[in-house]
């Protein structure tokens, strides 16, 4: 009878839980709650975004690093046509905002940084290290939260390499580079608009041809069992849908935080907080000088923005993997990718340290922002990917197709 119960269950499109579904809606609604009476409303609502945040990126599997990594192997270009539409809606909402300077009576900024030398050589390691790491930023974190064991390696040494990256960054700082340009003050709200369109448009229409030549035909997005409501609770979502959501979760963090989305900041935070509880000092390194990273050390992990979010990413796809029926983790990893998401590991937090962000905070948040460096991170880090994707067969064995299910 608790067989039929079940089979029943799951037919009537009622999502089971289990035990790691109800300790995520518990982290949540606990956490939402207890940073709200803590550190104010804003914390805990952008906890609860990150939640959201979490829930997307696992429900679309909205993974920057398969997407690339399938047009550079075999050609396939409907997940960088989908990053062209989630940048084009990001920049429709954000250059309007960026260019009054606020938004619902408080000021807000963009993730505009430096373009130069640590950048280029930043998000080319990193982007070798999403292929060997199995995931970018937000890939590694949905993916580990979804129940990805082999994950779990990747943002440990994500960690280790981000704090690494703070040890010398004002070294990387110093490297010959272009001060910060944005393109909303360059060419305005509208001009801006309408500059990164042409790009996004240029780079979706780019791939039409490459898929075209090689295959003929548009890859057609996948067709699902679900539908309705119970698509939307389990998933898996729709590619574009995914897109629509993360933009606008982004929009809304930056109308609560001030600034947008971004994830690896908190990495080397978490780290240096874990190297003072083994003895390494890192106050001592000019990056825990400055005066927003040294109160950021000084304080508690919940009152930074940045990791708080990560946190709700964590709890939102590990809710939504409980959803999907999917959260099974297993600890058969084989050596060779133990190995891959060590060094791939190490990779992505070093990478990310010193060109100013991730996929997430460079990339999205950057672009989104108008920034120049944003646009320099993604050129220098598609070329890592052609790396990563070569090196990838000898951690992998890897023969024909190069989907793994990863971010």
């Amino acid at each position: 009878m608790a067989i039929s119960s079940s089979i029943d269950t799951r037919a009537a499109g009622v999502p089971p839980l289990g035990v790691p579904g109800l300790v995520a809606l518990l982290a949540l609604a606990v956490g939402t709650i207890a940073l709200g009476l803590n550190y104010g409303p804003a914390q805990g609502a952008l906890f609860l975004i990150g939640g959201a945040l979490g829930i997307s990126l696992y429900h679309a599997a909205f993974g920057f690093t398969s997407a690339w990594r399938v047009f550079i192997a075999e050609g396939r270009g409907r997940g960088l046509r989908v990053q062209m539409i989630l940048l084009a809606l990001a920049v429709i909402l954000f250059f309007p905002v960026l260019s009054g300077g606020t938004l619902f009576g408080h000021e807000v900024k963009g993730s505009v940084s430096p373009a130069g030398t640590g950048v280029l050589v930043g998000a080319l390691i990193f982007g070798i290290g999403m292929q060997l790491g199995g995931g970018c930023a937000s890939g590694t974190l949905f993916t580990a939260g979804g129940g990805n064991a082999r994950m779990l390696v990747t943002l440990f040494f994500f960690i280790v390499g981000s704090v690494l990256g703070t040890v010398n960054f004002t070294w990387w700082t110093s490297l010959p580079s272009l001060p910060p340009i944005s393109f909303v003050q360059s060419f305005g709200a509208i001009g801006g608009i309408l500059f990164s369109l042409v790009i996004f448009a240029a780079i979706a229409a780019l791939t039409v041809l490459v898929e075209k030549k090689r295959h003929g035909v548009l890859e057609a997005e996948p067709a699902s069992s679900r539908q309705g409501v119970s698509r939307l609770l389990r998933g898996p979502w729709p590619l574009v849908f995914g897109a629509v959501a993360l933009a606008l979760l982004n929009f809304a963090t930056l109308a609560i935080a001030g600034r947008p989305w971004g994830i690896t900041s908190a990495f080397a935070l978490w780290g240096a907080k874990g190297a003072q509880l083994i003895g390494i000092d890192p106050t001592a390194w000019p990056y825990w000088q400055q005066a927003g990273n040294a109160k950021a050390l000084a304080g508690s992990v919940f009152a930074d923005v940045t990791l708080v979010m990560d946190f709700g990413i964590i709890a939102g796809a590990m809710l939504a993997a409980a959803l999907a029926g999917k959260f099974a983790p297993s600890l058969n990893i084989p050596l060779r990718s133990v190995l891959a998401a060590v060094v791939g590991g190490l990779l992505l937090g070093y990478g990310a340290r010193i060109a100013y962000g991730c996929n997430i905070g460079a990339y999205f948040s950057g672009i989104a922002s108008g920034s120049l460096h944003g646009y320099l991170w993604a050129f220098a880090a598609f070329f890592g990917n052609v790396i990563g994707v070569k090196l990838r067969p000898w951690f992998f064995l890897e023969r024909r197709s190069p989907r793994l299910v990863d971010g």
